[in-house]
């Protein structure tokens, strides 16, 4: 960061230098041979906001091309509009007519400038005129007067702030959408789950109670239906009396149950065991033998086993304190588990959501995009904030600009004094990267034109003079969108860093604008390859403009 502001340090220094050092020369001419140039105006004498008509007449060749004045020429008058060229043929002569309608907004004596006419590439000029301009009575009986607000800090407007909160709101309900539906909502049970929930018990007791509805019996299925009846029993004692029933055959199961008895695991008697012992040989029959019992004797076998699931459950002792103390810790670890299975969820849903986001951010604006505007990036929030707009200087520029532009202190030189009147320089430059705007006025001690081209080559010394390199430089005509016209500089290089001998790349563009005896410039420099800087020097550019007359 403190390579990027030395940097930054330097263009704020080359911008100083550059208009310190510009050469000024005079070439204007004089002459009138066969063109006639009349010009005037309705009245002398307007009020505050009242228009003027100043008309400006050519009489010459038809074959001469005729350039009238454009633009913001009129200052200190201002130009509402320039209506269309009239044109008048006699013979081989032409008169050309225009007319322009002016005002001003603020009391006093001003001087209609020269205009300069081009007839076939030479310049021609019209008279100056005197224009007073005489305020309009205010009734301060009726009317109070009040004195000018001073100036105070406004907070700056996040007008997009509100869209990204919007956004923002959207995505964390759908989350909570999506995760009370999928993790906490209480989902209905269907019959099955319902059952599962119930104890062991009431489970085999209402799995009897279903089996008796059946139609295994009137369908002649009797191995489904005793293999059911066996199953329920099994599962039963698997889960209350905590002895191994499913995966033991006949013989195992009533051994167990004979020796939990003799043991007093379970009290229950012996014509139970003996009773539930008949059932599954019937079963196994059945199951295996393809016996086929009557029907009489499977519902009373059904009936059977309800009363051993009932007995056993009485004979069943009663859990010790230890028991219900281990169940206790047992359902509190089904809970944890329980808990952290919902957390490890939200969790999930929660990484997914924002990488489905991030992705289709990435694919909709780019991944340099996301990257910029999660992690910042200094001249993407300059492009991306509130502008500004405002005049600089006199002759001022109108130019607009992310930042407000800050009065720089100039001190003329001894050697500077005698070509420049009074100088005005603004400048904003980014505490990080190399992006910097500034503008000067020129006001010259002498009425002369300015030289584009030696103040160009000028430029070009200073950057080597401060150790630049490679500089590729193209020059070219560039036209405000009011139409005056100046000149641009620009070009990439290898710039220096002060107190380094180290070399970045970067960009530059510098405008000239100027009249007899004035000259404005607007600096840019920014960091190649920086796709944001670049859109932001286009906007500038975009909304430069300026008045080409004292």
């Amino acid at each position: 960061m403190n390579l990027k502001l030395r940097l930054n340090t330097g263009c704020l220094q080359f911008l100083h230098c550059i208009t310190l050092c510009l050469l000024f020369a005079t070439t204007q001419g004089f002459s009138q041979e066969d063109p006639i140039i009349r010009s005037g105006v309705d009245t002398t004498s307007i009020r505050i906001g009242e228009q003027i008509q100043f008309k400006v007449s050519v009489e010459t060749d038809t074959l001469a091309q005729v350039i009238f004045p454009e633009g913001q020429t009129f200052s200190p008058l201002e130009t509402i509009e320039a209506l269309k060229t009239d044109t008048i043929k006699e013979q081989d002569r032409m008169t050309l007519q225009r007319i322009y309608a002016l005002t001003q907004f603020d009391s006093g004596s001003y001087t209609l400038p020269q205009q300069q006419v081009m007839i076939n590439g030479k310049p021609y000029f019209t008279d100056s005129l005197n224009i007073d301009v005489a305020t309009v009575p205010v009734d301060t009986l009726k009317q109070k007067m009040y004195d000018i607000k001073p100036i105070i800090n406004v907070e700056k407007a996040h007008t997009d702030l509100w869209k990204i909160l919007l956004w923002i709101l959207g995505i964390a309900i759908i989350a909570a959408a999506l995760l009370y539906w999928f993790v906490f909502r209480k989902k209905p049970l269907s019959e099955e789950e319902k059952a599962a929930l119930l104890p062991p018990f009431d489970r085999a007791i209402l799995g009897l109670k279903q089996l008796e509805k059946s139609k295994y019996l009137i369908q002649d299925d009797y191995k489904t239906y005793y293999s059911e009846l066996t199953d329920i029993v099994r599962s039963y004692l698997e889960e209350d009396v905590h002895v191994t029933a499913l995966e033991s055959t006949t013989e195992q199961l009533i051994d167990k149950l004979e020796m939990m008895k003799d043991a007093g695991q379970l009290k229950l008697d012996t014509e139970t065991i003996q009773q539930f012992k008949k059932v599954l040989q019937t079963s196994d029959l059945v199951k295996f033998a393809k016996s086929k019992p009557e029907t009489s004797v499977a519902e009373q076998d059904r009936k059977s086993v309800e009363q051993i699931v009932i007995k056993t459950k009485e004979a069943i002792p009663e859990p010790t304190e230890e028991e219900l103390l281990q169940k206790a810790e047992y359902l509190e670890e089904l809970e944890r588990k329980k808990q952290k299975k919902k957390v490890v969820l939200t969790a999930v849903a929660a990484v997914a959501l924002l990488l489905l986001s991030t992705a289709a951010a990435i694919g909709y604006y780019g991944f340099g995009y996301v990257k910029d505007t999660v992690l910042g990036h200094p001249t993407k929030e300059l492009l991306e904030g509130d502008w500004v707009q405002s005049d600089y200087g006199y002759p001022p520029v109108s130019i607009q600009t992310p930042r407000v532009l800050l009065r720089q202190p100039v001190k003329l030189p001894a050697e500077a004094k005698a070509s420049i009147k009074e100088m005005q320089a603004f400048a904003y430059r980014s505490s990080i990267g190399l992006f910097s705007i500034g503008t000067t006025s020129i006001t010259l001690a002498q009425p002369e034109e300015p030289d584009f081209e030696k103040a160009s080559e000028q430029i070009l010394k200073n950057f080597e003079a401060q150790g630049a390199k490679n500089i590729i430089t193209k020059q070219e005509e560039f036209t405000t969108l009011t139409g005056v016209k100046g000149v641009k500089l620009y070009g990439s290089g290898k710039f220096s860093i002060p107190g380094s001998d180290e070399l970045v790349s970067g960009n530059y563009a510098v405008l000239f604008f100027g009249g007899k005896g004035f000259q404005q410039n607007v600096i840019l420099t920014w960091l190649e390859d920086d796709s944001y800087a670049d859109q932001i020097v286009e906007r500038i550019l975009n909304s430069v403009e300026v008045k080409t007359s004292l």
